[in-house]
């Protein structure tokens, strides 16, 4: 194991900014746009777009030396990140639909056989109720979210609810104030056949893919309400694998195995459920467009859109 060393980096002006990346043989062309970016987005932020460029040592490609490749510029980064920018926000456009028709699924789904449903330990399953070593079952998990976050709320149809009636929330107010975590969390915790019956409005038989595809989609929101880096992320939580006779565009995530661990694999989930939610929707052709339009750079190290894990003729399908 590796000793740590203590951070002794110093607190640099822009200016000191500025001259550290031209050491490193960066090329700025516009001293004063990458003034005003590194004031407005920051060093350490937009680092995570110029690490591409670096150098990696000659025997071990795993090492990244401190100097770029031959004429890698400031906007070669700044480019990338206003790209990887405007995915994520367009990402967040789908994510937020389908965050909200799948609450409406929940809440009409098990609403109507009980309106207090998603505090009903009868309507969970074996595995929600079975309590860990740590004392805690993930349905209590899951309820003391839901309490924290009712505890908090300060919506007015929560206060208008809290003001005129006694009890508990019925499902179909309480999924509006649930995050993407809960919503996640609740579908995997409760009964199959309720499960199934939603998961098949996105045609897919199999609940437990489904609840991968909601935990894999819950990943991809954090990243993108926090502003992380997208574009060339390896994904850590990867959505389960299905048949292809039920999403056939799944093949080429089967012939390219690779390719799973890259955020396209999500793109193309929140294209299917898009499309399964309003099929007249055009959002996957914008997101076409934004993807068509990756920046080109100077650097003799060129960046492609191959690095978010598209797959070979992915137009054909798309």
């Amino acid at each position: 194991m590796n000793k740590k060393s203590f951070y002794d980096k110093p607190w640099l002006s822009i200016t000191d900014q500025i001259n550290l990346l031209e050491e490193k043989g960066m090329i700025i062309n516009d001293y004063d746009k990458a003034k005003s970016s590194l004031s407005i987005i920051g060093y350490y932020r937009l680092s995570a777009y110029w690490h591409v460029f670096r150098q990696t040592a000659p025997h071990n490609k795993q090492v990244l030396l401190d100097s770029f490749h031959a004429n890698t510029t400031f906007e070669d980064a700044l480019n990338l990140y206003l790209f990887d920018k405007k995915l994520r926000l367009h990402i967040l456009d789908a994510l937020e639909s389908i965050e909200v028709a799948i609450k409406v699924d929940i809440a009409h789904t098990l609403g109507e056989v009980d309106q207090f449903a998603h505090l009903r330990t009868g309507f969970l399953n074996k595995r929600a109720l079975s309590v860990s070593p740590t004392g805690q079952s993930k349905s209590s998990k899951w309820l003391s979210t839901f309490k924290r976050l009712e505890g908090r709320s300060k919506e007015d149809f929560v206060k208008h609810f809290q003001s005129n009636y006694s009890g508990e929330l019925p499902i179909w107010i309480a999924v509006e104030i649930w995050d993407f975590g809960s919503l996640s969390t609740f579908y995997s915790i409760i009964l199959r056949r309720f499960q199934t019956k939603i998961a098949a409005k996105y045609g897919l038989s199999d609940p437990e893919v489904f609840a991968s595809w909601l935990r894999s989609l819950n990943y991809l929101r954090n990243l993108v309400a926090h502003h992380s880096r997208l574009w060339n992320r390896n994904i850590v939580d990867q959505p389960k694998m299905i048949k292809s006779l039920q999403c056939g565009w799944w093949q080429a995530f089967n012939t390219e195995p690779h390719l799973r661990s890259k955020p396209f694999l999500l793109f193309a989930i929140l294209r299917h459920m898009t499309l399964q939610i309003s099929p007249q929707t055009e959002w996957h052709k914008s997101l076409e467009t934004i993807l068509l339009d990756f920046p080109l750079q100077d650097s003799d190290l060129k960046r492609t859109i191959n690095d978010i894990g598209i797959p070979r003729d992915w137009k054909a399908w798309w």
